[in-house]
């Protein structure tokens, strides 16, 4: 799945200058944990504020909310997700920034994705990365063996096959699967030998 499919479309947006005030009556007017903040021209990059931003930086800390500015709690610039980026890549930038929740933009504003958004939306629990991973890779190699068989093992097609196989073993590897003593090339390419030799 992609986060184009499970991202919320309801956005609201805020601009910097406003006060924390108004973020908590938007947020609360919206029932929303996040409003983007609006780049100030077309070179300037999105912000984003969060509940936890203004429980943290304000609340904590015995602040006027009517005093305080979006532009001095925010984060900016914030994580930005492409709408097809697929949901475990939004996952493991979620969880090596830290952050639980970023905008989709592409070109502009398209909707939010949220770590809430991965876990109740998206496919992962009924489509493991791995098991597709598996399957996909099984294919690449059946392709890779008929290519070379068809157009011969140092034709570019081949190796282009080859290559995509390589990359299909080394994401599996990434998610948990077990790391084989030989690749799916260097066993073809054994089994090319012996062929040969007999």
């Amino acid at each position: 799945m992609r986060a184009k499919q499970i991202m919320t479309q309801d956005v609201a947006t805020i601009r910097g200058a406003a006060t924390v005030a108004e973020a908590v009556k938007l947020l609360r007017l919206k029932e929303l944990r996040a409003l983007i903040v609006e780049p100030r021209n077309s070179g300037d990059a999105y912000g984003i504020v969060t509940e936890m931003d203004i429980v943290s930086k304000v609340v904590a800390y015995g602040k006027d909310p009517q005093q305080v500015r979006v532009y001095e709690i925010m984060s900016k610039p914030c994580i930005v997700v492409n709408p097809d980026l697929d949901v475990e890549y939004v996952a493991r930038l979620f969880a090596d920034t830290g952050v639980w929740r970023a905008p989709v933009i592409q070109g502009e504003l398209l909707g939010i994705i949220s770590v809430t958004d991965i876990l109740t939306k998206s496919d992962f629990v009924q489509k493991p990365k791995l098991t597709f991973l598996r399957k996909e890779l099984l294919k690449a190699i059946s392709n890779a063996r008929s290519i070379s068989a068809n157009y011969g093992v140092d034709s570019k097609r081949a190796v282009e096959a080859w290559d995509l196989v390589d990359e299909l073993e080394a994401e599996a590897g990434f998610y948990g699967a077990p790391t084989p003593e030989k690749s799916a090339r260097e066993i073809f390419s054994e089994q090319r030998e012996t062929v040969a030799i007999s």
